[in-house]
């Protein structure tokens, strides 16, 4: 065989076992792509995001859209040439699994989380929107877990109304420790408590519970640190003055709270806060209306510009992550607070945008 062929013949064997080693072997990543981007003004499925009751409400027009990021489960593994690909496209990412799925996280696992951080989002998004139209919401101390096997198992409940531990009463969650912490282990505590059914039907109609109080003796148990405990997880619960739902499926995560907050603004606000432009955004947002960063930031943008979006409000901390990609058309808007991006829609509405507070890349001003 001419040497010519023969070393023709060995290159191609070692493309193709190359190949089939790239397609074979599993490699420790995971890829993100632009995922599915919802006008919070609008429907989805068929039905309102938002839907308010018990209060007049308004019919903006524009766009206020949430966006997502798409993600390989927690199961999948990655070839080698899957995640080749993945580096070279531009329209995804590829980043060390554990990034996204701590070490021995199941699928249940990584869909539970997602789904009480999207739970908690959206309690948070009401309570700040409501804040940001100074419209006082109420708040009462829960049960928000049970440990399995601990002295509460079986005696309190998720929901339950904490009132008060030995007579004392209880005004925030963190007073609930404070009190059983002032007991030995082995101790008998006293919760007075409102059930769980009691206070859900009260909070209906906007409501604290007024009756139906009760009084359950524990037993505390010693915790790793030493300390008394009785194998609960207080936790605070919002009483809203009227109804407000969120109704958006098959979407995890905590980073839609910001829109979902400025949603709740305009639709109880008359006119319109973007002006009938294509706003869209992300960011995880607390009690005080604080926001906060997320990830996935780039895939966010480029999946909110492809459906047409012209604004982008971006959480500070990831502005420079932001603008080191943007794609070509659309305007990244820093914001750190609730207020932050009211002021921003004001400005994008009467169009005067060159006020904006801007992302700029590390190491820029």
């Amino acid at each position: 065989m001419p040497r010519r062929l023969a070393t023709l013949l060995a290159s191609t064997l070692m493309l193709i076992a190359l190949l089939i080693a790239g397609v074979l072997i599993p490699v420790p990543y995971s890829e993100m792509s632009p995922g599915p981007t919802v006008n919070t003004l609008g429907d989805h499925d068929g039905a309102p995001v938002l839907q308010i009751s018990g209060r007049r409400t308004y019919q903006p027009t524009g766009h206020l859209n949430m966006t997502t990021v798409r993600v390989t489960g927690p199961d999948y593994r990655m070839n080698a040439f899957e995640a080749f690909i993945g580096w070279l496209g531009h329209d995804s990412t590829v980043v060390p699994h554990k990034t996204l799925y701590p070490e021995g996280q199941t699928a249940e696992q990584a869909d539970q989380e997602n789904a009480e951080e999207f739970s908690q989002s959206q309690e948070s998004a009401k309570v700040a929107a409501l804040g940001q139209l100074h419209i006082p919401v109420a708040s009462q101390t829960v049960v928000a877990s049970v440990m399995k096997d601990k002295p509460a198992d079986g005696k309190l409940h998720a929901g339950d109304v904490i009132k008060a531990v030995d007579g004392k009463p209880v005004r925030t969650y963190g007073d609930v420790a404070k009190l059983v912490t002032r007991h030995k282990p082995g101790e008998q505590t006293v919760f007075t408590v409102v059930p769980a059914k009691v206070a859900a039907a009260a909070e209906k109609q906007g409501k604290r519970p007024a009756g139906g109080q009760k009084q359950v003796a524990l037993t505390t148990t010693k915790a790793d640190n030493g300390r008394a405990v009785v194998g609960i997880q207080a936790g605070v619960d919002h009483i809203f003055p009227f109804p407000i739902d969120i109704k958006l499926a098959d979407v995890g995560g905590p980073s839609a709270g910001l829109m979902f907050a400025l949603g709740i603004v305009d639709k109880l606000t008359s006119g319109n806060m973007t002006g009938g432009k294509f706003v869209a955004g992300t960011g995880t947002i607390d009690d005080k209306g604080r926001v906060g960063p997320i990830g996935g930031i780039s895939m966010k943008t480029v999946g909110a510009r492809a459906k047409g979006a012209q604004f982008f409000l971006t959480p500070k901390e990831n502005c420079a992550a932001a603008a080191k990609d943007t794609p070509e058309g659309l305007t990244l808007v820093k914001v750190g607070t609730i207020g932050d991006a009211v002021k921003a829609l004001d400005k994008i509405s009467t169009g005067h945008t060159a006020g904006l507070p801007s992302c700029s890349p590390a190491g820029r001003s």
